[in-house]
Order: structure tokens, then C-alpha cells, then sequence
């Protein structure tokens, strides 16, 4: 993206503030004019002063002169406060609004994206909110600048230059010519700054991710006593930020040095053409002190000029990033149809069904699979299988590259996406839990309920007896909670929905046995005339269910009741297998037995 796109893309932001635009720009205008009104000042004081001398008159003549003077200074100046307290309030105030609109804009844009999206390469969540962040920042700065810095400086340029040329024509074109080489050297400043500060967005964004990497890792880490192999790689990430940032003020430094010679030279040529003229009699005394200042007017943008291209040059980067968000939105949007029926009964269908991450992973081959309506179906096999990816399509958090999804005889395409998803109920192995009080986090699943159906919901998890116990009871934070504890209240979650449709992936995994025993009679009460799938390595859900799926690598290897699936002495056969040797269940089963031969 260049500075016009840019522009192009920020100005919607901007019109919806345009009657304070209209009112900063008035204010500047009248700031820009009272900017000129020093130099006019000393031009007449001068030459006034210089003309009563020749008269031999002093200062007994002269105090009406001064009077008068101070006078419009005093009013200039009461002026100009007034004005610029007005037009910076007002560039802040259109800041703050738009800051805070294009963080809304952006946050509404990304809840509307699928999730193959946030699982694409590069869209790490700490590179995507070091995007956001640096995108917003760059972009209200960069109209901060224009209604505060810019504007005004380039009116005050183009006033001040206006009354040069009525001067003398040839201090006008003198002090024209000097800016486009300032411009000029401004512009090879920001060309050869421009790869540095893409490299600069680049390690930013991985230091972000970098940092929430270690957060969320801190366990693992101070386990393994790695802590020393993080800090190195990020003090090498660091040194390369170091680094990068000494170049770049290098650099800048080199062309502001050239572009500082430029202006006095500039300087220079003033107080010879007007030293020039004034000897010559087209001029009088005054105007060399006249040309001076107005020519400082004039240079005064570009002597801002750095700061602001490299302002300019940041926004083009990081709002690149920025709108390269807010664009993906045809692409990357979730699809949604309009099919939305009064009743859902949980008839789910795949027809050979082809699906890759796009990470490039192939996840499913020609899988082929029917689920009924109130019957619990079981997807089985090892890590990497394709069971999450089927419930992933199936709840449409992406859409398969080849074959089709049917639910109740319709396309899965065809159905209205929020609607859908009102009447799926997903339990997952490690559940997210919101900054919140724990009745928050259980309403979650349903905005709408009273606390007594939160207080019920939990209770069928097998969390209210611990909820109780908390000082601060369903007020509590729920982030606070063990593990164990937050799938309760995932689970909890599930039932105040109340869906049609339940995937349960791993729903216990992370519970103790008891725990356990206790969720899977709750599961199994809430089962019944509903579509369940279920993915999990428990024996005994795997065994409870009317229909079970082995995958392996993607494909579907055998189907049937647990019965069918064994007698197979296939993929099915040597997880089941293994799951039962895992657990002992030959030692467990002869102690059961021992127990019960004897006396109670």
C-alpha cells in the first residue's frame, strides 16, 4: 500500500467527524494568519524606527508606534492561545474518536472470520495484535499530524510565501525553489528507510508473539530449566531490534544533517537578495528581517518534514498491516446461508469429503460417514486420525475442499452459520474460560438464563458443591479455578445451552475418576434424543456408543457397533486393545471379582 491508499482507506474514518474537521480547519486557518502577523509587525516597526532616525526624532515620538505595537502583539497573542488551544483540542479529540474507531472496526471484522484464518501462517495471535496495535497507533497519529502539525504549518508556508512574492518576486522564487530539494532529500530519506522499517514491524511482531510464546509456556519451561534458552532467544531478537534502530537513526540523522544544510543555505540567500534590494532602494531596511521570518514560515513544514515522513512512512507500513485485516474479509469471512428450519433432528452426513489446513496438512481422505438422530456416535483413533477436523467441519469452523456435508437432508452450505451454531453444544479437552465471575462464564452458553438455571446447570456438572465453598460463591472469578474445575464449567455451559446437537471432544479428559463417574451420568442424562458425537480414549464411553468411526491418517477404516468394529481385528481392534492394557483392566477386573467373592 502507498500513502494514497492509505489516505483513500482512513478518510471514511475521518467524514464521520466532519464538522469537527471543519471546525479545526477554521481554526487553523485563523492560527496560520496570526503566524504571519510578527514578521509584518517588525517590517513596519523597523522601518518606522529607521525613519524617524533619519528625522532625528527618539523615543518621544515614537511611543504611540510602540503603543500601537504592543497592542496588536497582545491581541495576536490572546489570539493565537485561544486558536490553538482549540485546534489541538479538536485534532486530539478526532484522534481519540478514530483511534477508537478503527480498533472497533477491526475487532467486529476479525469475529466475522473463520477460523482457518487464525490458523494460517503468519496470523499468530501475537503478530496479529502487534498488527492491530501498531496499525491503530500509526493511523490516529498520522491524522493527528495532519490537523495539528501539517495543516496549519502548510498554511502558514503558503501565507507566508504569498506575501514574499508580493514583496519581490525574486525572494519569492528563491525561497520556492528551496523546497522541492528539501522535499527531494526527504524523499531519499524515507526510500532508504523504508526496508529497515519493514524489518523493524517483522521483529516487533515476533517479539509480541514471542512473549505471549513464554506466558503461556511458563510451566513447561521453568520445568525443564530452559529458562536461560528463552531469555537468549529473545535477547538475540532484541539485539536485532537494537541494531536495526541504531541504522535507522543513522540514517536519519546523515539526511536531516543535509536537509538542515539546505534550509540555512536557504537563510542565507535571503539576507543577500533582500540585503541585496535594500541597497538598491526597492526595498526598505525592514524587509531583510521581514524575508527572514516569513521564510522561517515557509520552512517550517519542511523543517518538520523528517518526523512527519517518518510518521507517513510507519503509517504505510503498519497500516498495511492494519488494512491487510480489515481486507481479508472476502476471502476469509465466514460463509453463511439462510437455511433456518423450526426444528433441528441431528441427521449429519458426509459424502466423501476431502479437507486441508491450510498450513498445507492433509487432514481427511474421502471420508464418508452418517450420523442419526438420537444416537451417540463415536469417533476412535490415534492423535492426528482427522476426529477434531470432522467436528471442526461439521460445525462449519471451516469448509472442506471437496465432497459435501449434509445436516437433516440440507447442505451444510445452506445453513444459517449463527443459527447452527445456537443448536451445536461443544465441549472440548481444554476449554476456554473469560476474565469473569463463574456464573459469567456459565451463562455464556445462554445470555438469557436466570441464576436458578445456572445454579441447576451446575449442579448437573457436579460443580455446585464446590462453587458453594468459595468465599464469593458463583461470584467468583472463574479464571481462578483448577483445571478439573473449568471443564465443570464448560460443561456446565453445555447444558444451560440445551442444544440439539452435542460434540464432545475428550470432555473429561482433564478430570479425576470420581469427577469423572459423576460427568459421564450427567452426559448420559442429557444424551437421550440428541445427536452426540463423541471423541474420547474412555473405555467405557467408547463402548456405550450405538455407533462407532476408526480412523486412521484421515480415513475411515471400520464402522459399526463396538461388537462389529472388534470382531474386524482391525485399527479399531489395536486401540481398544491397547487402551485396555493401558489401564490394567485385567488386574482391575480380578480385583473387582476378589471383592465380590467376598462376604459383605
Amino acid at each position: 500500500m502507498n500513502s494514497i491508499d492509505i489516505l483513500k482507506k482512513t478518510v471514511p474514518f475521518v467524514w464521520r467527524y466532519k464538522w469537527l474537521v471543519a471546525l479545526t480547519l477554521a481554526l487553523t486557518l485563523i492560527s496560520s494568519a496570526a503566524a504571519q502577523v510578527n514578521a509584518i509587525v517588525l517590517n513596519y516597526a523597523v522601518d518606522t524606527i529607521s525613519d524617524l532616525i533619519q528625522m532625528g526624532k527618539r523615543l518621544s515620538e515614537g511611543w504611540n508606534m510602540l503603543l500601537m505595537i504592543s497592542m496588536v502583539l497582545l491581541v495576536k497573542e490572546v489570539l493565537v492561545v485561544g486558536t490553538s488551544f482549540g485546534q489541538r483540542y479538536c485534532g486530539e479529540k478526532i484522534k481519540i474518536n478514530i483511534s477508537q474507531d478503527l480498533s472497533k472496526a477491526v475487532i467486529e471484522r476479525i469475529l466475522t472470520y473463520r477460523l482457518a484464518f487464525f490458523t494460517t501462517a503468519g496470523n499468530e495471535p501475537g503478530r496479529i495484535q502487534s498488527r492491530i496495535d501498531r496499525g491503530v497507533d500509526a493511523l490516529a497519529r498520522l491524522v493527528q499530524n495532519i490537523f495539528i502539525d501539517i495543516v496549519p504549518l502548510v498554511l502558514s508556508a503558503i501565507m507566508a510565501l504569498t506575501l514574499m512574492f508580493l514583496q519581490n518576486i525574486w525572494i519569492g522564487l528563491t525561497a520556492l525553489l528551496i523546497i522541492p530539494v528539501y522535499f527531494y532529500v526527504s524523499f531519499l530519506q524515507a526510500r532508504r528507510l523504508s526496508g529497515r522499517r519493514h524489518e523493524m514491524m517483522r521483529f516487533r511482531e515476533l517479539k509480541s508473539q514471542g512473549i505471549i510464546n513464554i506466558l503461556e509456556s511458563i510451566g513447561v519451561i521453568k520445568s525443564f530449566n530452559r529458562e536461560k534458552i528463552e531469555g537468549d532467544k529473545q535477547l538475540k531478537l532484541l539485539t536485532d531490534i537494537r541494531m536495526n534502530m541504531i541504522q535507522v537513526r543513522k540514517t536519519s540523522f546523515a539526511y536531516d544533517s543535509i536537509k538542515t544544510f539546505v534550509e540555512q543555505i536557504g537563510v542565507v540567500l535571503m539576507i543577500i537578495l533582500s540585503a541585496y534590494f535594500v541597497l538598491e532602494g526597492e526595498m526598505q531596511l525592514g524587509a531583510i528581517m521581514y524575508n527572514i521570518m516569513l521564510f522561517a514560515n515557509v520552512t517550517a513544514p519542511i523543517r518538520q518534514m523528517h518526523r512527519i515522513y517518518d510518521d507517513m512512512s510507519e503509517a504505510v507500513i503498519y497500516a498495511g498491516g492494519y488494512f491487510s485485516i480489515m481486507d481479508a474479509a472476502p476471502k476469509e469471512t465466514e460463509p453463511s446461508g439462510t437455511y433456518r428450519p423450526k426444528k433441528i433432528y441431528g441427521n449429519l452426513e458426509m459424502h466423501h469429503v476431502d479437507f486441508t489446513y491450510p498450513n498445507g496438512v492433509k487432514a481427511l481422505h474421502d471420508v464418508s460417514l452418517k450420523i442419526s438422530h438420537g444416537k451417540v456416535t463415536a469417533l476412535v483413533g490415534l492423535s492426528g486420525a482427522g476426529k477434531s477436523t470432522i467436528i471442526n467441519l461439521l460445525d462449519k469452523f471451516y469448509a472442506p475442499q471437496t465432497g459435501s456435508i449434509m445436516l437433516d437432508g440440507v447442505d451444510l452450505r445452506q445453513w444459517d452459520t449463527a443459527y447452527l451454531r445456537d443448536n451445536i453444544g461443544l465441549v472440548l479437552q481444554k476449554n476456554h474460560i473469560f476474565e469473569g465471575s463463574i456464573e459469567d462464564n456459565i451463562l455464556y452458553g445462554n445470555p438469557g438464563a436466570t441464576h436458578e438455571q445456572v445454579v441447576e446447570a451446575a449442579k448437573k456438572a457436579f460443580l455446585y458443591d464446590q462453587v458453594m465453598a468459595l468465599p464469593e460463591g458463583f461470584k467468583s472469578n472463574a479464571v481462578n479455578l483448577s483445571g478439573g474445575q473449568q471443564q465443570r464449567v464448560a460443561i456446565a455451559r453445555m447444558f444451560i445451552k440445551d442444544p440439539a446437537i452435542i460434540f464432545l471432544d475428550e470432555p473429561t479428559a482433564s478430570l479425576d475418576a470420581i469427577a469423572t463417574e459423576q460427568i459421564k451420568n450427567s452426559l448420559d442424562a442429557i444424551k437421550k434424543g440428541r445427536t452426540v458425537i463423541m471423541i474420547s480414549h474412555s473405555l467405557s464411553q467408547i463402548i456405550d456408543a450405538d455407533e462407532i468411526y476408526a480412523l486412521e491418517n484421515g480415513r475411515v477404516m471400520e464402522h459399526g457397533t463396538h461388537e462389529e468394529c472388534y470382531a474386524n481385528n482391525g485399527v479399531y481392534r489395536s486401540i481398544f486393545d491397547a487402551s485396555a492394557r493401558s489401564l490394567n483392566i485385567d488386574k482391575i477386573a480380578r480385583t473387582m471379582a476378589s471383592e465380590g467373592d467376598q462376604p459383605k
